[in-house]
């Protein structure tokens, strides 16, 4: 019960944190360029986000393994508060960008709350934890644009001060609420020497079951980033959507991920399996996205992307489950750090190629993201002849 408690706290902080963080989506590209920002800067402060977490992640996931997961997530929390603070007083272009990598080097709150997760889990109900877990990120996701829209009225300044509002509840409840699942003290940190080194990072890739997770989880991120862009050009050159319209199809969008996110357990009862889960998940959402491809009408290209959106995300939950069931409890903020870097990795990587087909033709975008999706369903049969 106390197990549970603690895994409901933690989602309320969750949703907190990415709601904080879908508020700014909106309105930071306006916001923005009032300081300089162009369509090319704001790629770039966008990945130097994804480059900053890159590197901090495993560390700070290392660091939870070693000192406790509870202090590194607030650290996390309070980072991503006074992020948005400094957007909110900015004066100038390398203010915004200071505050974005200041939010990446500080942005391990994911995987130290998927350790805290997988520490007081089992087997049995790791996969559902996940999903719950995941659930409570979209969501935040899903209505934080709406409420960044809505204070962006008061104030260019207003979304971010309720953003660094919020997150600074989810500090306090992180800091206050939330019982620790990884304990140490004195004795058992001096067992557990940090030597993190960004070599493993490559070594970790070579584990037979536990790599191939987290090198499927970098393609279908790498997959999902490079749609996200397809969808933009497409809504706006091809349907010819508004941007109201597109804000309510990309929460129709996410909504579809946390359903199935909730959903999981259901799936676990019938499948047994999670690589086989992941298998037939990932191939409906080669399907979809390839079909997706081969559509200019606006209901066939919806009931399509739903449908992705739909297996999606069994995505995170199966693969999250799938690496913390194969390692040890010593060293899952390390791993589970690790495998969001790769994420990071494949956020940044999935525009850039989207970028660079898209001179072929805006269809190509989402064939590229089908075959990254390909890539990853041959992949998962490595992780069905391990179960």
């Amino acid at each position: 019960m106390k197990a549970d408690k603690n895994l409901w706290i933690l989602v309320f902080v969750c949703v907190i944190n990415s709601l904080g963080f879908g508020i700014i989506v909106p309105v930071l590209y306006t916001y923005g360029k009032t300081f300089g920002l162009t369509g090319t800067t704001l790629g770039i402060l966008t990945a130097t986000f994804s480059i900053a977490q890159f590197f901090a992640t495993p560390v700070l996931g290392s660091l939870s393994d070693k000192w406790g997961r509870k202090p590194l997530l607030v650290i996390s929390l309070a980072g991503t508060c006074i992020s948005f603070l400094m957007f909110a007083e900015a004066r100038s272009l390398i203010v915004l960008f200071a505050a974005r990598i200041l939010d990446g080097l500080t942005g391990g709150n994911v995987s130290v709350a998927q350790a805290m997760v997988a520490d007081t889990a089992n087997a049995q109900n790791r996969a559902k934890r996940f999903g719950i877990l995941g659930s409570a990120f979209a969501f935040g996701f899903v209505i934080g644009p709406v409420v960044g829209g809505s204070f962006s009225a008061l104030s260019a300044q207003a979304p971010f001060f309720f953003a660094a509002g919020i997150s600074l509840l989810g500090t306090l409840c992180a800091a206050f609420l939330l019982k620790e699942t990884n304990p140490t003290n004195k004795e058992t940190r001096s067992k557990k020497q940090y030597h993190f080194k960004f070599s493993t990072m490559l070594t970790t890739l070579k584990r037979k079951t536990v790599g191939t997770a987290v090198f499927i989880g970098f393609i279908l991120t790498m997959a999902q980033f490079t749609m996200v862009i397809g969808f933009q050009t497409f809504s706006v050159d091809v349907l010819k959507i508004s941007p109201t319209q597109m804000g309510i199809f990309l929460a129709g969008f996410g909504i579809c991920g946390i359903i199935m996110q909730l959903c999981v357990p259901f799936f676990i009862k019938v499948f047994k399996s999670k690589p086989l889960i992941l298998m037939i998940s990932t191939l409906l959402c080669f399907a979809a996205m390839f079909l997706s491809g081969l559509n200019s009408l606006l209901i066939p290209f919806a009931i399509w992307l739903c449908i992705y959106g739909l297996f999606n995300g069994l995505r995170n939950p199966m693969l999250n489950a799938i690496i913390a069931d194969n390692i040890d409890k010593s060293e899952q903020g390390k791993i589970l750090g690790i495998n969001q870097s790769y994420a990071s990795i494949g956020q940044t990587l999935g525009p850039i190629t989207a970028g660079l087909i898209a001179v072929i033709s805006i269809h190509s975008i989402f064939f590229l993201s089908s075959f990254y999706i390909l890539v990853a369903f041959l992949l998962s049969f490595r992780l069905k002849s391990n179960a």
